[in-house]
């Protein structure tokens, strides 16, 4: 596995540019990147009684950590959360009611926190070119969506206790009902959306090593 730190990541290959055009194309990117965030948390497919729907923006999530950078990435998933927390509808379930600050408190808030270690993990990754491999990417994506999950549990979990929807009777204990809700629905539809990215951004790679042979 190649550790060492290679020249770019994809989004430098595109329109190179130093100085005040450097800055210009850098804020185009994270423009389009919260763009891409806001739409693609709307596709989204609900699975009750998980209050967390199946949705799009963890490939988004991930696909723009690798292709932006861990430090491009970052200011991205930052400015798209300082939108969300302000108010505006750009999160997967928010609504007129449910919006702003609260909503990231609510149970999908630690999917959110999630989002910022994935971002930063695949962007460190890819600068040392692990998506420019198929199954290295695979294995970056996989990664990426651990630290994703991870913090998103561990709130679930405390976000069913303290609202007092904890249902022993129907999953035995708050761990079953935590993996039942937040993991176990989504872990076909995670496969997919990361079989598709570890696809897209080796994919993206040998076109420019194409067009610039």
């Amino acid at each position: 596995m190649a550790l060492a730190l290679t020249d770019k990541v994809l989004a430098e290959k595109f329109w190179p540019a130093e100085g005040a055009a450097l800055r210009f194309k850098q804020a185009v990117l994270v423009v389009a990147g919260i763009a891409l965030l806001t739409v693609f948390a709307q596709i989204k497919v609900m699975v009750p009684p998980s209050p967390v729907a199946i949705n799009m923006g963890t490939f988004a999530v991930l696909t723009i950590g690798a292709a932006y950078g861990a430090r491009l990435g970052l200011v991205t998933i930052l400015g798209y959360m300082l939108i969300g927390a302000l108010g505006f509808d750009v999160f997967q379930s928010s609504t007129a009611e449910l919006n702003g600050v609260s909503y990231m408190m609510g149970s999908t808030g630690g999917y959110l926190a999630g989002y910022v270690l994935a971002v930063v993990a695949l962007g460190w990754l890819a600068r040392r070119g692990w998506d420019r491999s198929v199954v290295l990417m695979a294995l970056a994506l996989l990664i990426g969506n651990v630290l994703l999950y991870v913090p998103g549990l561990v709130w679930l979990s405390h976000w069913i206790e303290i609202t007092g929807k904890l249902n022993t009777a129907t999953y035995g204990s708050l761990s079953s009902q935590t993996l039942a809700w937040g993991l176990t629905p989504f872990l076909i539809g995670d496969a997919m959306k990361l079989a598709l990215a570890a696809l897209i951004v080796p994919g993206l790679w040998k076109l420019v090593g194409r067009a610039r042979g």
